[in-house]
C-alpha cells in the first residue's frame, strides 16, 4: 500500500469516528434536553384529556365563566393555584405567566393543570391528580372521597 493510501485510508476511519461521536452527542443532547423539559418518557404520551373533561365537568358543569368564591372558570382554579403555576415556571425559567383571568380560558386552565401535573406527579397517577386537584398537595383521602369517585363517574 503507498503512502497516499494509508492517508486517506487514515482520513476515512477518523471521518466514520468522528461521525459516530457527532450522531451519539446529538442523541444524548436531545434526551438531556427531554428529561430537562420534562417530557421523557411517559410523562410526554400521557393523555390527560378525560381527567381534565371529567373534572370540568363536576368543577363546573363545562361552564368557562363560572365563578364559586375565588375559584373561577371551567376547572376552578383559585389565585393560589395561578401562583404556584407561575412559580413552577420561574423555577423553570420560562418567561411564561399566567394571569387571574386566564382561569376563564378552558385551554389556559388544561394547561396549568398539565403544568401541575408534570411538577407534582410525574407518575402520571391519575388518582392522585383527581384527589390533589381538589384537596391540594396534602389531601386526605377522606376528605376528597366524593370527590374522587364523581369524576371517576365522569370518566367513564
Amino acid at each position: 500500500m503507498s503512502r497516499g493510501e494509508t492517508v486517506i485510508l487514515k482520513e476515512y476511519f477518523m471521518i466514520k469516528v468522528v461521525r459516530k461521536v457527532l450522531v451519539t452527542a446529538v442523541v444524548l443532547m436531545t434526551c438531556s434536553l427531554e428529561v430537562m423539559a420534562g417530557t421523557k418518557g411517559k410523562e410526554s404520551s400521557f393523555d390527560w384529556n378525560p381527567v381534565m373533561n371529567a373534572i370540568i365537568q363536576v368543577e363546573s358543569g363545562g361552564n368557562p365563566r363560572a365563578v364559586s368564591g375565588p375559584s373561577c372558570g371551567a376547572m376552578q382554579i383559585t389565585p393560589i393555584c395561578v401562583r404556584e403555576c407561575n412559580n413552577i415556571l420561574q423555577k423553570r425559567k420560562s418567561k411564561k405567566r399566567y394571569t387571574l383571568n386566564d382561569r376563564f380560558d378552558v385551554q389556559k386552565s388544561k394547561e396549568m393543570f398539565l403544568l401541575l401535573q408534570s411538577y407534582f406527579n410525574r407518575a402520571n397517577d391519575v388518582e392522585h391528580a383527581i384527589r390533589s386537584w381538589n384537596g391540594g398537595q396534602h389531601y386526605s383521602r377522606k376528605a376528597t372521597q366524593r370527590y374522587y369517585e364523581k369524576v371517576m363517574r365522569h370518566m367513564k
